[in-house]
């Protein structure tokens, strides 16, 4: 998993420069574990961490940019996201 998780980070990160590395990794994990519930929640069959990836690399694609923007409108993951500690890329 750690190698996925890293891949994607980095991804995200070339994506947009107002995430922090650790916000970047968050959204990440997010973001995979919402599909693959999802998915469960939704009786599909597991389809592999390769598809899981293909997914969480779509959304980087078409929303990694804004991603950072999110937070304004979802206060259920601000402390997750929103700590004025974490460095930046």
């Amino acid at each position: 998993m750690e190698i996925y998780f890293e891949r994607l980070t980095n991804e995200l990160l070339s994506k947009n420069n107002s995430l922090s590395y650790a916000q970047a990794r968050t959204w990440i994990e997010l973001l995979w574990e919402d599909f693959e519930s999802t998915q469960a929640k939704a009786g599909r069959k597991y389809r592999g961490k390769e598809m899981t990836e293909q997914v969480v690399r779509q959304l980087i694609t078409n929303y990694g940019d804004k991603l950072h923007e999110f937070i304004a409108t979802n206060p259920k993951y601000r402390h997750l996201l929103n700590n004025d500690d974490y460095l930046k890329h």
